[in-house]
């Protein structure tokens, strides 16, 4: 057991966590060390050094008392921790990093270290087929263990945060050479509604950075946004966001086949994340707006119709 700390967090943590939470999140950054060294000695753990990665979170490697790795993660947002913590373990033996422990009055938690090393072990030659059989393999797990009623909706998230989002950035921006390819895209989209499609519990945050394998070679996903909802949800971000500006067709064909949804079953799904990444970026100055630019293009131009459930 030890009580030292890892002294202050890495500067480009604090700055990503200043961004995303703003100035009152600075008592809880001075606050982490102290926090990471009462989780490692409560779980008898020694700290090892921070990871300096994510937006949400601070991350840090410890090992147990045998010397194998573990990574300590404290959550800013004691209700995202509980919804990440609550996910992975209904997922648990699944294609998801394992929950070791958990500490409630902490918001922190201790979670397995996957492929040995931050960042996991080599991507096989297979990968988007390897992930996208581990999605579904995610969502039947979620379909068949959900019975938590404390996971946000993905019909709140739709209603309260994506329609209201892209509706005010549609109306304060310069979009420039890009309105009327914005305008198009939303009125493809704007009587879309979940499917008839059994709910399940989503990852909803399927960038290839929450992707890892181990060292089988098997993905393992981590860092879950969890939400209770249409499948399509997950599949739409997963073939968007995955390989942003890449391939964006080939992906949805490969998770249409991976999750027997037809493609114009899910191109609406893709068109709404298209438009809401496109109008996140270009308020936010980032530059993949162009990439997303093209992806909403290549989406308007995959064939349409049905605009829910199958």
């Amino acid at each position: 057991m030890t009580k030292r700390t890892l002294g202050e967090i890495p500067a480009g943590c604090r700055q990503r966590l200043l961004a995303h939470y703003g100035p009152a999140v600075k008592p809880w950054l001075d606050a982490v060390p102290g926090l990471l060294a009462r989780a490692a000695g409560r779980w008898k753990l020694t700290l090892v050094a921070y990871h300096d990665a994510g937006h949400a979170s601070v991350i840090a490697i410890a090992a147990r008392p045998d010397g194998r790795p573990l990574l300590l993660k404290a959550w800013v947002d004691p209700s995202r921790f509980r919804h990440e913590v609550e996910a992975l373990r209904l997922w648990a033996r699944g294609p998801t990093v394992e929950v070791v422990e958990a500490a409630d009055d902490l918001a922190m938690a201790a979670l397995e270290l996957i492929g040995g090393q931050p960042g996991g072990a080599g991507r096989p030659r297979r990968e988007l087929q390897m992930v996208a059989a581990a999605v579904h393999g995610l969502h039947t797990l979620g379909r068949h263990r959900l019975r938590s009623e404390q996971l946000p909706l993905l019909t709140d998230y739709l209603a309260h945060e994506v329609r209201p989002q892209i509706e005010r950035r549609m109306s304060e921006l310069d979009l420039g050479g890009w309105r009327p390819l914005v305008e198009a895209g939303f009125a493809a989209v704007a009587d879309l509604e979940e499917g008839s499609r059994r709910a399940t519990v989503l990852h909803a945050d399927l960038y290839r950075e929450n992707v890892l394998f181990d060292w089988r070679g098997h993905p393992r996903l981590i860092d879950p946004l969890p939400m209770v909802g249409d499948p399509a949800f997950d599949w739409a971000f997963w073939t968007v966001y995955y390989e942003l500006g890449r391939g964006t067709t080939a992906l949805l064909a490969v998770a249409s086949r991976a999750s027997r949804i037809p493609v114009p079953a899910l191109a609406p799904w893709c068109r709404l994340l298209a438009i809401h990444g496109l109008l996140f970026y270009v308020e936010s100055g980032d530059p993949r707006a162009t990439f997303m630019a093209t992806v909403l293009s290549d989406l308007l131009a995959t064939a349409t119709t049905p605009r829910s459930g199958s």
